[in-house]
Order: C-alpha cells, then structure tokens, then sequence
C-alpha cells in the first residue's frame, strides 16, 4: 500500500507539472511547434508548463514553500540620475579617438508581493559630443517583465525591451554602439495578454491571449563588403496569439490527458508579410514510475506564410523608400513562402527524480521534417541553477522577440554594460534565465525556420554571484521561390554565442563587476564575409554618501569581418550617480 501511495503521489506530481498549468502549457505548445518559442532558445516551450503547474499544485496543496515565497514581500525600486565621462579609442591603425559626457535619468525596480512580480532597469541618456567628430544623442534603453494576478487563476503578464541592436548580421559587431561605429539599429519590442488557468470539477482548464509589438530604427547603416547586395530594412510588426487547452491529470484515468487549440498571426510592414497559423491537438501523459512519465500528442495543423515582390524600376532593380527599405509592389499577388497542412504528432518522455532536478525530451513530425525539442533544469541548491532548452519551429524576428521576452523571468538582477549603458543580452534570475542573444544578433526582415540550444548557469556563492548564458541557433530563410528575391529562399545563418558576467561585494560601500561575451556569426548570404566579435569590462563602485556612488569602468571590444574590416576598441568612464 505504501508502495501504490508513493507511485501515485509521483505519478500525480509528474502529470501536474505538465497539465496543471494548462493556459500556459498550450501556449508553450504552440510557440514550440510554431517556432516562436525559438526567440529565447531557453527551452522556454518545455519548461513553461512545469512552473505554472508547479506553483498551480502547491497552491492547491497548500506547500510550505511555495507558501513561504507567497508570503515574502520586496518592493525595491530606485530612480537616479548619473553622470558620466566616457573615452573610446580604436587601437588599430592610428583610429579615432572619441570622448563624449553622458548625463542619464533611470530607474531599477525588483517588485515580489503575493499579487504581483516586475523586475525593469529603464534608462534614458543624452550624449554631449566633445572630440572626434562625435555629435550629440539621445538613447533609450530598458529591459522589463511583470506579473499581476487579477484575481486566483487570473493573471496579466507583459514585457518590453528598449535596447541597440545590430542592423545587419553582414555588418559590423564592435560591441559598442557610441561613437562612429555603423550597422546600428534601434530596436523596441513590447509584450501584454492575459492568462486564466481554473480548476474545473476534476479538469483543468486554460485560456490567453498575448499581442506583441516589434519596431526597428536603423540608426547608422551597416557597411558590406564590395559586391554584397544591400538587403531590406526591418520596420514594424505586429502580432497576436490566441490559446485555450481542457485536460484532466492520472487518478480517475491511469493517463493524463489534454486537448488544446491555438491561433496566430503576424503582420510584417516588410513586402507586405503574413504569418498565419492554427493547430488543434490532442496529448496524454502516462506516468510508468513515480518519477518517470511517457509523453505523446497528435493533432492538425495549418500555416501559411507569405509575402509580396518589391516594386522594380525600369532596369528591374527594387525600388527603396527613404529610409531604405523595399517598396512593395501591392499590384503583384501575394505569394507563399511556406505551406503546411496536414497531421502533426510528438511523442518524449518526462523525467523528475526529485524537485531539484527535471528532464523533459521529444520526437515528432512537423513542417513535412523530422523535429527534436526538450529542456533540462537542475538545482542543486538554492542558489544554483542550470537550463538547458532545444527547440525547432518556424519563427520571426518580431514573434522571436515578443516569445523570447515572455519567456524571460519576473525576477532577476538588471545589468547593463558599464561603459554604453546597453541592457545586456542575457538576465539571470533565482528562478530562471534567458538570453536575447539570438535575436540580437540580425534583424533580418525574412521569415525562418529556427532550431539551436541555449544553456543558462546562475548562482550565489558567499558574496559573489556570476552567470552564464551560452548557445547556438540556426536559421533557414523562408522567402518565395518564385520571388524577385527567391535567390536568398534556403539560406542558412549561424550564430555562436557566449556570455558570461560575475559580482562581487567587496564591503559594505564597493562592489566590482566583471562581463564579457563571445560571438560568431556564421553567415550563409552570397559574398557575405563571417563575423567574430569579443568584449570584456569591469567596473568598480563606491558609495560615498547615503545614495551617491562613484563608478570606475574600462572596456575592450574586437570584431573581425573576414577579409574585410575588423577594429579593437578601448573604452574607460568614470561617473557618478545619486540614488534616490
């Protein structure tokens, strides 16, 4: 009897963790097997239904711990206002030398009460050019993610990202967008929806609803290399995602089971683009032990992505608008760059030997291809955390943004570059992680399908905290094959990447930290040149007076297009700022 007991108690913790939460499972389903869920490459899609099952479970049960978190209540939130000198120099070839004052108004906040989670650093600059021919700016940046549950089982999540980008994955990578450094993009991506998960009888049900918003600025264009054909510029998109999922866990059944739905849609300004999709599937979960589970779903699906030609001018080459994106041609018809309709099916298995440690791993047929997707999450303590997530779908540059900010957590510790004040591509948190990097990386205006790894470490230890975010992601442009730009349709990018930073709290009044980052963009376009790029910074803080802290930070950045243009760039800054 024992025995039974303790299989069902693992066979129930197991099924909660993927059918509990339900409103998010569907809505990790579909952006794993539409591929938006690509944008974080955390593993997001696999690891979403666990955590909102997981808290859905103790909350019914009233755990201990989870109880505990309720109860804890942190509102930190700190306006300042900085100032800052700032010298860059090119170190190869006798390059300029750039000195600017920057004065800066922000905030941080790390909100955690038993309603609401939000964690945001937002920060608005302006630079004073001094030497170097560097002219005046005004920057914008800021990373945020909340939570707020309306009432039990009603919650309103949102998210938004101010940062600089680069223009083109062609281009440039020095690391640093101050001073005369070209392939420029100003990016803005925001997120909100609601989200219902309710206890039905014996069923779970869940529903929701997510609109996302993505806009591009190209600040200073990138410089190919000769003979590289100048592509599209990203300009706007919107998006909008529908779920809703009914399912019931083991103990009626010897199975779990869940039936969902979803639908989504984008619009893209570029050449008129559309992504449409809907899917409609039926999955169950039967436990085999107390700690294993065997995964499987079918189900029907429809997308549809296209687009229309540019205009062409008399000699047949597109025509540009001012700002040097393609005009489209609205008398030619739309045409598909991807079409599916048909059965779709996967089938894993789940493993939790303890609640420190989960594995989840699956197979299945989508997009006419054989698709693998899973995640791994250890903790070996509580200040320790590892993810590790895999991922294959279609996917955007505006959906891969607006998912891979959802997947990011509600809490974590905002940093930034000391020296350009850039939110930085990967966060960390005690709960979860995540890294932007992907995206980052190429603001491509054409449509993908996506596949990679991402692996997310944090921890505490005595007064040093350190993360690191590292992964790979692989692209494979979807553009009509008929199209005036059906000569790019198939080609594959690869992006490497690696970002690692570590604190340390000195004493009671300094802090140091240390980051740097690694990249490698492997670039598929005809004559397109690779690009590698790395970066380090440390920066010291004092505290002086109640809220004023002095800074002290230095920089060095590198990049190198092959055969074509490579920099290494010194930076230092010294500041103050005053907390509030």
């Amino acid at each position: 009897m024992m025995r039974d007991r303790t299989y069902l108690r693992g066979a129930a913790a197991i099924a909660a963790l993927l059918l509990a939460g339900t409103a998010t499972g569907a809505q990790a389903q579909w952006s794993q097997d539409s591929g938006s869920g690509s944008g974080s490459g955390s593993g997001a899609s696999d690891a979403a239904p666990a955590s909102g099952a997981a808290s859905g479970e103790s909350d019914r049960k009233g755990g201990k711990r989870a109880e505990k978190q309720k109860k804890r209540r942190q509102v930190d939130v700190s306006p300042y206002l900085e100032i800052g000198q700032v010298l860059t120099a090119e170190l190869k070839n006798g390059g300029d030398v750039l000195t600017y004052t920057t004065v800066a108004a922000g905030v941080d906040a790390v909100i955690a009460t038993r309603r609401a989670e939000a964690a945001a650093t937002i920060r608005y600059e302006h630079r004073f050019g001094e030497s170097g021919g560097l002219g005046d700016a005004d920057v914008l940046s800021g990373l945020a993610r909340a939570r707020l549950e309306l009432m039990q089982g009603f919650n309103i999540e949102g998210g938004a990202l101010a940062t600089r980008a680069r223009a083109d994955g062609r281009g440039a990578d020095s690391g640093l967008f101050i001073g005369g450094a070209n392939n420029v993009a100003n990016l803005y991506s925001i997120y909100a929806g609601p989200t219902l998960t309710k206890r039905i009888g014996n069923l779970d049900f869940g529903a929701g609803y997510r609109f996302g918003y993505t806009k591009v600025d190209i600040d200073t264009p990138a410089v190919l290399a000769p003979g590289v054909p100048v592509g599209d510029a990203y300009d706007s998109s919107t998006n909008h995602v529908a779920w809703a999922s009914l399912g019931q866990r083991p103990g009626d059944l010897p199975f779990g089971w869940q039936v969902s739905g979803g639908y989504e849609r984008e619009d893209s300004n570029q050449l008129d683009q559309r992504f449409e999709g809907k899917y409609a599937r039926a999955d169950v979960t039967v436990p085999i032990s107390p700690s294993v589970a065997l995964l499987g779903g079918v189900g029907y699906e429809k997308v549809q992505i296209s687009q229309r030609d540019p205009l062409l001018d008399t000699n047949g080459v597109p025509v540009r608008d001012s700002n040097g994106r393609f005009v489209t041609d609205t008398s030619q018809p739309r045409q598909l760059s991807f079409d599916t309709d048909g059965l779709i099916w996967d089938a894993g298995v789940m493993w939790r030997p303890s609640p420190r440690t989960s594995l989840t791993a699956r197979v299945g047929r989508r997009y006419g291809d054989t698709v693998y997707t899973g995640s791994f999450a250890y903790r070996p303590d509580d200040r320790t955390l590892f993810q590790l997530g895999v991922y294959d779908g279609l996917s955007s540059f505006g959906r891969g943004l607006t998912t891979g900010l959802s997947a990011l957590p509600t809490q974590f510790d905002p940093t930034r570059n000391p020296i350009s004040g850039d939110v930085n591509a990967c966060v960390f948190g005690q709960q979860s992680g995540g890294c932007l990097a992907p995206q980052l990386a190429n603001t491509t205006t054409a449509q993908f399908r996506s596949s990679g790894v991402q692996a997310i470490l944090s921890s505490r230890y005595g007064r040093w905290s350190y993360g690191v975010g590292a992964g790979y992601d692989r692209r494979k442009l979807l553009v009509p094959t008929g199209s005036v730009l059906g000569a790019i349709n198939g080609t594959v990018d690869e992006a490497y990447y690696l970002f690692v930073s570590a604190g340390r709290q000195l004493d009671s009044s300094s802090d140091l930290s240390i980051s740097g980052y690694l990249n490698y963009f492997d670039n598929g376009s005809p004559g397109a040149s690779d690009v590698q790029s790395a970066g380090i910074s440390a920066a010291y803080s004092r505290r002086f007076w109640r809220g004023l802290t002095g800074t002290a930070a230095a920089g060095l950045n590198a990049f190198d297009q092959d055969g074509f243009n490579s920099q290494l760039i010194g930076s230092a800054l010294v500041g103050l700022r005053y907390n509030f």
